[in-house]
């Protein structure tokens, strides 16, 4: 079921311009240099908050898990670009062997082409969520209708081929616009970000993508890994491989234990209201 659509502050302020500048400029039309750059200040603004992943001006954004986690020193592992039959079904072998569940963040067409595999990933204890249908790079300039086609499409194979609805979504590289946020309240989604990301879709160096996530790492945390699209060090293994080992070692000496989002967040705690 759709939940109601709350506009954020800055898009309730957004609107008041708006309706403030058409009156201004209708009563008084020689104000409109004055309106136009309103509006314009308005818009980049707008388009600034899409282009930063953990901003909140566009809607409710989970970028840490909620204080009762934080208690309990959980974390988040979230892991997005897959499922890939290379790399996925490694990461899952290490996974085991730490008692770690992680949330798998799926883009839906490689859902459709391994179905078996997200099937294996919530068979393991696991978590799959909505990463898109296409993960196109341009996600952030599309509309409205174009968001819903897509969401809603990845929605309803994840939850066709895992018997499992996803409960949050995360944007092609977190980026954005106005338009994401009725949408996935109308698909009954929430935004997840993250606290921390090691950029090994690009970073092939392993220790530099462990100390990205680790650094000052705190209960708490949700880090950003990579299955799908993943950097690869110098004999060719997939960076997740060769930090994911170390990643686990590190939770486990520091105490925290990592879990899946909607582990962390229960529906009854309201993660939309922590973020």
């Amino acid at each position: 079921m759709p939940r109601p659509w709350t506009p954020s502050p800055t898009l309730k302020a957004s609107f008041v311009l708006h309706g403030v500048t058409a009156v201004g400029v209708a009563a008084a039309p020689a104000l409109w240099p004055w309106g136009l750059g309103a509006l314009a200040a308005n818009h980049a603004l707008l388009t600034v908050a899409g282009l930063l992943p953990r901003s909140h001006l566009l809607g409710p954004n989970l970028t840490r898990l909620p204080p009762d986690a934080r208690q309990r020193r959980l974390v988040a592992l979230t892991i997005d670009d897959g499922p890939d039959p290379e790399v996925t079904p490694q990461v899952l072998d290490l996974l085991d062997a730490a008692s770690a569940k992680v949330s798998f963040f799926c883009i839906g067409h490689r859902a459709r082409t391994h179905p078996a595999l997200c099937r294996e990933i919530v068979a393991r204890g696991h978590r799959v969520e909505n990463h898109g249908d296409a993960h196109s790079n341009a996600f952030s300039l599309f509309g409205p209708a174009r968001l819903r086609a897509d969401i809603a499409q990845a929605q309803a194979t994840l939850a066709d081929i895992t018997g499992q609805a996803p409960r949050f979504f995360r944007a092609t590289a977190g980026l954005r616009n106005p338009f994401l946020d009725p949408v996935l309240a109308s698909l009954d989604l929430s935004l997840a970000a993250w606290t921390r990301r090691g950029f090994d879709t690009r970073c092939a160096d392993a220790a530099v993508v462990l100390e990205r996530l680790t650094r000052n790492l705190g209960s708490g945390d949700i880090l950003l890994a990579h299955d799908g699209h993943a950097a690869r060090v110098a004999d060719g293994t997939p960076v997740i491989l060769a930090v994911l080992p170390r990643l686990l070692d590190t939770f486990h000496t520091a105490g925290f234990l990592p879990v899946t989002l909607a582990e962390a967040c229960p529906e009854e705690n309201g993660c939309r209201r922590m973020a």
